[in-house]
């Protein structure tokens, strides 16, 4: 299975913008630019979409997991914060925190099969840096 993206990018690093687009059209020439990833303009910026990602892949992995031991999730409210290094250009960490309510499971299995989303995710493989994980069961 193959998924693409594509960016457009016109103009030198400041004063430039980009679009960025993926296959499904879920983001169709969606604009970025140096002040949506180093301040705080509104557009998007890869470290945004690497979060989104990341975050949802979590989640997936962990429903998956939950699933083969015999529990479902009422909810997995997941977010990613990715924190770059911006002197170095360089993405540092990634750190999940997750809400989640499910029904009959106890705190240790609970976080065993959380812990095993976040080293298994296929994103959290991807991805080679520090990866930090805060759950809470409701």
């Amino acid at each position: 299975m193959k998924r693409t993206a594509k960016a457009v990018w016109s103009g030198s690093i400041k004063e430039g913008e980009g679009k960025i687009s993926t296959q499904s059209k879920a983001l169709n020439e969606a604009a970025y630019c140096f002040a949506s990833r180093f301040e705080n303009d509104n557009n998007t910026n890869p470290d945004e979409l690497l979060a989104a990602s990341h975050a949802g892949c979590f989640a997936m992995a962990l429903s998956l997991i939950l699933g083969k031991e015999g529990f479902t999730p009422d909810s997995l409210e997941v977010s990613a914060t990715v924190t770059m290094n911006a002197e170095a250009l360089e993405l540092t960490e990634s750190h999940l925190k997750l809400k989640a309510k499910i029904p009959n499971i106890d705190k240790y299995k609970f976080m065993e099969c959380a812990n095993a989303a976040k080293d298994n995710c296929p994103v959290s493989k991807a991805l080679s840096l520090n990866i930090s994980l805060e759950a809470e069961l409701a």
